[in-house]
């Protein structure tokens, strides 16, 4: 296991829990992966009381987010400052078991690759209550010039923050 680290977000619901913890750990290749707890909000879910299928995504981007963060690259300095963005450039999903209203998930970021320009991500979601993969995701991040929108490489300072995770 690895270090656990505890996080504040910014309000995003009244009376939320705002602290977390997110936890950098090792997988079954010794490759680190970053863990971030979320629970599934009745907003989250279709009619059926399912995870409407995009949410997926977004929880997947969360934990991008924050295993970046915890590892001191904020993306909105990256823009005011070296004018960078990541976007997705690609991304396979595969859905398979439902996560429900208020369940509490288990969302990882393994990163697999980083090339002159992206990120390659290895992304599961886990059920808290069980052991198996509800959805999985192979997901590409490129880095552009956050004006013209072009790839650009990733700064040797990026490299060097995100080689040590790899």
């Amino acid at each position: 296991m690895g270090a656990s680290q505890t996080f504040r977000l910014p309000a995003a619901r009244e009376g939320a829990n705002l602290e977390f913890s997110g936890c950098l750990m090792s997988n079954k290749q010794d490759q680190p992966r970053f863990s971030l707890p979320i629970r599934v909000y009745y907003d989250d879910t279709d009619f059926s009381g399912a995870t409407y299928y995009a949410n997926y995504l977004k929880f997947m981007e969360h934990s991008r987010t924050e295993w970046m963060r915890s590892l001191g690259i904020e993306l909105d300095v990256l823009r005011r400052q070296e004018g960078l963005l990541f976007v997705v450039r690609r991304a396979e999903i595969d859905y398979l078991r439902p996560t429900l209203y208020d369940d509490r998930l288990t969302v990882t970021a393994e990163l697999r690759a980083a090339g002159g320009a992206s990120l390659d991500f290895l992304q599961e979601i886990h059920r808290e209550a069980e052991a198996a993969c509800c959805c999985r995701g192979r997901i590409k991040i490129a880095c552009v010039d956050a004006r013209t929108m072009r790839p650009r490489r990733l700064p040797a300072r990026l490299l060097a923050e995100v080689a040590h995770v790899r």
